[in-house]
């Protein structure tokens, strides 16, 4: 019985343990991302119509719209997360352990100033915004909605700087750890959920709490114990904090938090349209399509995360054959995904069944199609946009992300109020503008990588 379990440890092991160091390092990381990103994509899928049967679909949709417009005050951090990404990498690849402390130091002095004082300021004016009115919403009471909105904010602001420890794991091209401790608090949340199901009626605040909670708890003790032990020398002290550093950080933050703002407007922003446009029914449906084939970009970065810290060590070592090899694998396995996703397509409609429940929701294919594109076109742009991360060849990005969010706006806009189209059309203008990773990042790395070229295209 256990021959055929020993046959496939050999083959793994000979597949991982074959090729440079640094590709077997991305494989054994990609191999546990992949592990305990399934895990994960387990438990999004149950606790889904867990939560929904806990509190229905409108109220559902109230949270996933709270939730999109309280993750705009993340992008607070202005960039700095991904900023330390790169500088930390950097630091670690020519073995410089004093200023990968440094900058560790730095970003965590200047996030919790920041976000202690967003924090404050949130508390003194949240009394006087209307969230009902905000919401387009009549069926929970101003108080409760209130609450929870104080609940979710305080959970963001504490979370995004202890999130920091998952940020230096996925710099040091360790994703499977930083993986592995959002499994853990989406786990304990599920678990919370299901006890709260079972045992008291449906409730925002209860669920506020079930949600926010226990990813928080576990990130904080990942902090403790990390800093501890693994990173002790990279642990964040007050003597290390040295604002020098803060202009490297700060100058290339700015650039990957304009990068950020055009991202979360296109997934954020959705969600405010559709309930302001249609109803909060409608958000569930969206997002319940966006969760089904964000299936497909979330195994796609499993693969791709280890590649933009070990890009920025090859690129450093001028390893250009080890990139380009690794470009041509991604695209190999695009084409799988492809593959893959057409059969999820053509399966919707009865995955939505089996998955939701018979009468729950009644999703229309045109929405399901135009999410499938769009999560396909999405995959193909983003192993050059990552690339490109890596190296800090940010310009040209940068300069498109300037453009992206209102070209976005304006399309979706467009779309559903000129046009009267429906809940579909956001998908439609996330894919018009998202123009810089299927059009100018394929172009910007053949201009970098096999053309040698520089200037703009590089910085």
């Amino acid at each position: 019985m256990g021959y055929p379990w020993a046959q496939i440890n050999k083959i793994l092991k000979g597949f991982i343990g074959r090729g440079h160091v640094r590709s077997i390092k991305a494989k054994k990381n990609i191999l546990g991302t992949f592990i305990i990103k399934s895990c994960s994509i387990v438990i999004s899928m149950i606790l889904v119509p867990l939560t929904i049967n806990y509190i229905n679909p409108s109220r559902y949709g109230i949270w996933l719209t709270l939730s999109s417009i309280v993750a705009w005050f993340s992008f607070f951090d202005i960039g700095l997360t991904q900023g330390l990404r790169n500088k930390f990498a950097e630091a670690k690849a020519v073995g410089d352990d004093a200023i990968a402390q440094a900058y560790v130091s730095t970003t965590y002095a200047i996030l919790c100033i920041i976000f202690f004082s967003v924090w404050l300021i949130f508390l003194i004016i949240n009394p006087y915004l209307n969230w009902n009115k905000i919401l387009n919403i009549s069926e929970v009471g101003q108080s409760e909605i209130s609450f929870l909105v104080i609940i979710v904010f305080t959970y963001f602001c504490l979370s995004f700087v202890f999130r920091m420890i998952c940020t230096i794991l996925t710099a040091d091209q360790q994703p499977a750890k930083a993986s592995f401790i959002d499994l853990l608090g989406q786990l304990i949340s599920l678990i919370i959920v299901f006890i709260l199901v079972k045992t008291t009626e449906g409730s925002l605040i209860r669920l506020g709490y079930a949600l926010c909670i226990s990813p928080l708890l576990v990130l904080i003790f990942s902090h403790i114990i990390l800093f501890n032990g693994k990173y002790k020398q990279y642990r964040p002290a007050i003597f290390k904090v040295n604002f020098k550093y803060a202009k490297g950080l700060f100058n290339l933050g700015l650039i990957f938090f304009v990068i950020q703002i055009a991202g979360v407007v296109q997934y954020q922003t959705a969600n405010i349209i559709i309930a302001q446009n249609f109803s909060t029914v409608d958000v569930t449906l969206y997002n319940i399509v966006y969760k089904y084939f964000g299936a497909l970009n979330m195994v796609f970065v499993i693969f791709l995360t280890p590649f933009w810290s070990a890009s920025t060590e090859a690129y450093i070592k001028n390893d250009i054959s080890w990139i380009k090899n690794g470009i041509k694998k991604y695209n190999q396995f695009n084409l799988l995904l492809v593959l893959i996703g057409t059969i999820m397509l053509i399966s919707s409609g009865t995955v939505y069944r089996l998955w939701l429940g018979e009468g729950k929701v009644d999703i229309p294919f045109s929405l399901s199609f135009w999410g499938f594109l769009f999560f396909n076109i999405l995959i193909f742009g983003s192993k050059y946009v990552y690339f490109l991360n890596s190296i800090n060849a940010l310009r040209i990005q940068f300069l498109a992300c300037l453009i992206s969010p209102f070209l976005y706006v304006a399309f979706a806009i467009i779309l559903v109020k000129y046009y009267e189209m429906g809940v579909y059309s956001l998908f439609i203008a996330s894919i018009l503008a998202n123009f810089n990773g299927f059009i100018l990042a394929p172009i910007q790395y053949y201009q970098v990588i096999n053309k040698n070229k520089n200037g703009i295209w590089i910085k």
